[in-house]
């Protein structure tokens, strides 16, 4: 094979990457991988490979008797590596990353307004019980919180959500602790809707606040996931 050859095994392979970032915006992938906020420089990085590619291929003049040169193999690795992300959608286990990630907040925890308990979101519990972790502060409290549910050694399962800065490179998990009806456990990485009350209970000597779960839905794994 030529140089032309190469051009083209070059264009193809940057075309195809182009049309994973942009089919991954227009799909909704991006929404279990990466930010909001990033989507829209996802979509235009697409865009410009596939124009790249294009000035590529128009640049090559009509292939011309040459000597026989190889494509380099990274050219091909690309390529077969793009058409393996256009052809099986992303799946990641929200339970299996938080389980290998720190869940350190720092100074995410400083609060400057507090919602009626009714309305608080499983982060805004998290960030309120860690700002301000006296458990009888809260208990009786109505609880209505959404997130996946997070296996804990030794324990029951948390519901848990994921806050991203960027991607899930950089995920950190946060959970609550949720007293379950008796019975089966659910399973994880299951998207469970939860309403109940909080109350207190006594985990290694120490008390602290935990969810004690009334009515149980399953829900579908929401659009966006990732929280900020």
């Amino acid at each position: 094979m030529g140089q032309f050859a190469a051009a083209v095994m070059r264009a193809f392979a940057l075309g195809l990457w182009g049309a994973v970032l942009l089919q991954s915006s227009l799909s909704g992938r991006l929404d279990l991988l990466l930010s909001s906020v990033f989507h829209p420089l996802v979509a235009l990085s697409g865009v410009a490979l596939l124009l790249l590619a294009g000035l590529l291929l128009r640049g090559q003049e009509s292939p011309a008797p040459s000597r026989r040169q190889a494509i380099p193999k990274i050219w091909w690795l690309s390529a077969a590596v793009a058409l393996l992300v256009l052809a099986i959608p992303p799946n990641p286990s929200f339970s299996t990353l938080a389980a290998n990630r720190p869940a350190e907040l720092g100074d995410e925890t400083e609060l400057s307004f507090v919602l009626p308990p009714a309305q608080r979101s499983l982060t805004d519990w998290v960030r309120l019980l860690r700002s301000q972790p006296d458990p009888s502060l809260y208990a009786g409290d109505p609880v209505r919180i959404s997130g996946f549910v997070l296996p804990q050694p030794g324990e029951p399962p948390q519901l848990a959500r994921l806050l991203v800065r960027c991607c899930l490179a950089d995920a950190t998990p946060v959970g609550l602790p949720v007293r379950w009806p008796a019975g089966r456990p659910p399973r994880a990485d299951q998207w469970l809707a939860v309403e109940g009350t909080m109350a207190i209970e006594e985990r290694n000597g120490q008390s602290r606040s935990v969810v004690v779960a009334q009515r149980i839905s399953a829900i579908a794994r929401p659009k966006r996931p990732l929280e900020p």
